[in-house]
């Protein structure tokens, strides 16, 4: 029986286009999750956007000359392209500036209004004196007053994960142009935290699935919950709609509390664009139903401590009670799925400081499997990992090349020329039935690691299939047997067929190279389906138009299970699935790459 599998990613802020570090963390594992998902036969709705609002989008916006409208069009176009590049099979990648967006949120926020967990108060803000713009909290930097660490932020320590206001580090500073901020009285609307203390305590202690990095750090922060600001004073946002805050235009709710309810939002536009405005239903609020929410280790805070209360306010299910909002019993998290940092040179990837390497650079010049492939298996899944050209062109060298792409080339070429088609088993021994076997078997293992989103040990499973048969092959020697063509077919039979469930049990990492392995085994059609950019317009005002990462998924063939491969299918000689990268590259990269210290 199928299960209903919400894909919830966390969502890209538009403010330049995205590096590796950042789809390392939330980018390739969510869609190996979604895509074996689909394949092992369950209804899988997979959303995000890019984030668009906050100070950061004007700052930047200034910077390059551009309205701030214009800016947040830039990249997330800039930033959907990339993720369609990268082969994300989004149900719906869409954006925060919509009609759609501001009305779920602002219903949302009623509802935990209605329940009394928003509460006003006066507090200081921090402002730009020269030029009075407001400063937002991730842009101040000082010395945490809680651990000592140089570089918190004014939201939160990195180094101890305590919340922090602006007003507390010691030495602030602002990072847009290094002065020190002015702090002035404000009044705001705050997320009552404390309102929750028990009933998110409760509920974190029911998560024992959970990666223990996560777990332990939501559970700490339980333990100092504050009230936090849910407004900000700007001018670009979404609207605060209560008498008094309504006609304010310096007043828009803060971009984190938009942006986590963007889940939502999506799921609803996707709906409406699907043509049945309720379907979103299925995933939200059927108890049966599954979420899982992938990002980096920065997110932990909004994923398993806010959003969850979020939710749980507008349910009525906080420590004050209260009643069911209008978008009826919403389910919680399922698992928040978080990813260490990827880094370079064991520091974090940096627009400011130089430390990048750009998506569509990568792309560019390695195609995405290649980074879809390292990021599963050496990437930062439960620790930070530092990228290295070296690491990157061996694995790719050894591992897809050597390994994957010779057994896919050598395999087929062999039964192409010998025979033109796939040959009959004619001849078996126990040799064959040993590795067809664990190539059968492996679906279940490498599926366990998958459900459990541990990526890295799923691929190193699938790969030791890989290395299993080319040892078979050079073990049975094929090319020898001209004299014994029935036990040479028998061996091409098994080299294809374990070719086959190779591929398989690798699509979700390769879905790119997946299709051509399907094609070059005479397979017709789409086999692992790719999400399509779509132009739309605004579902609220037609006069509105941006691009759509949408896809049609239930057209692929790929299905999670040994098939018999189809004798007599034809096959011709096949071309190579990765090339070798030039061992130079080890040393520095390619031109356009930041040189590693």
């Amino acid at each position: 029986m199928s299960a209903s599998v919400l894909t919830a990613v966390a969502w890209p802020y538009a403010n330049g286009p995205r590096h590796i570090g950042h789809v390392s963390g939330f980018g390739v594992p969510s869609d190996v999750f979604s895509r074996y998902q689909r394949m092992a036969g369950n209804q899988v709705l997979m959303v995000s956007g890019t984030d668009e609002h906050g100070t950061p989008i004007s700052v930047q916006a200034e910077k390059e000359g551009l309205t701030t409208r214009q800016l947040a069009d830039k990249y997330n176009r800039v930033i959907a392209q990339d993720l369609q590049g990268l082969g994300l099979s989004y149900d719906l990648f869409t954006r925060t500036t919509t009609g759609n967006h501001y009305e779920v949120v602002q219903q949302l926020f009623l509802a935990l209004h209605r329940n009394g967990y928003v509460v006003p108060k006066t507090t200081t803000g921090a402002i730009s004196p020269s030029t009075g713009r407001t400063l937002p909290d991730r842009y101040i930097e000082g010395t945490c007053p809680i651990c000592g660490y140089d570089g918190a932020r004014g939201d939160q320590c990195d180094n101890c994960g305590n919340q922090l206001d602006p007003a507390d580090l010691i030495n602030p500073v602002s990072r847009v142009n290094g002065e020190k901020p002015e702090f002035v009285e404000t009044e705001h609307l705050f997320l009552d935290l404390p309102a929750f203390t028990e009933s998110l305590g409760k509920w974190l202690s029911t998560r024992t699935g959970w990666r223990p990095n996560v777990l332990k750090f939501a559970q700490n922060l339980v333990e100092d919950m504050r009230p936090r600001a849910i407004s900000r004073d700007l001018d670009w946002g979404v609207p605060i709609p209560l008498d008094g805050w309504r006609d304010q235009p310096m007043k828009r709710f803060y971009v984190w509390f938009d942006a986590v309810i963007g889940y939502l939002s999506a799921s609803v536009e996707w709906a409406r664009r699907t043509g049945d405005a309720d379907a979103w239903k299925q995933w939200w609020t059927d108890p049966s139903a599954k979420g899982y929410y992938f990002m980096g280790k920065d997110n932990i805070t909004f994923h398993a401590q806010i959003w969850p209360t979020l939710l749980m306010g507008h349910n009525g299910q906080g420590d004050k009670g209260g009643t069911v909002g209008p978008f009826g019993e919403l389910n919680l998290p399922d698992e928040i799925v978080s990813s260490e940092f990827l880094t370079m040179s064991g520091s974090k990837f940096s627009t400011s400081r130089g430390t990048v390497i750009y998506v569509r650079d990568f792309l560019r010049e390695f195609g995405p499997d290649t980074l879809r492939y390292f990021i599963s298996v050496a990437g930062p899944e439960n620790q930070d990992t530092d990228f290295t050209w070296d690491e990157f062109v061996r694995r790719i060298n050894f591992e897809l090349a050597n390994e994957w792409g010779n057994l896919v080339n050598r395999s087929i070429s062999m039964a192409a020329k010998n025979n033109g088609a796939v040959p009959a088993p004619t001849a078996p021994q126990p040799a064959d039935e040993e590795l067809k076997a664990l190539a059968r078997n492996a679906f279940d293992t490498v599926g366990g690691h998958l459900e459990r989103s541990r990526f890295k040990a799923a691929a190193q499973e699938a790969m030791r299939v890989v290395s299993a048969a080319n040892k078979y092959l050079s073990d049975q020697e094929p090319w020898k047997l001209k004299d014994d063509p029935d036990r040479r077919d028998a061996v091409l039979h098994t080299a294809l067929q374990v070719v086959s469930d190779a591929n398989t049990l690798l699509t979700p990492f390769l879905p790119h190279s997946a299709q051509k392995v399907h094609e070059l085994l005479g397979g017709t059609g789409v086999w692992s389906a790719q999400p399509e950019l779509r132009e739309v317009a605004d579902l609220d005002d037609e006069s509105i138009e941006y691009p759509v990462l949408m896809g049609d998924y239930a057209a692929e063939q790929a299905r999670w299970g040994s098939t018999d491969i189809e004798v007599g299918r034809p096959l011709s000689k096949p071309t190579p699935l990765f090339a070798k990268l030039d061992p130079k590259l080890a040393e520095t990269g390619p031109e356009w790459a930041p040189i590693e210290s």
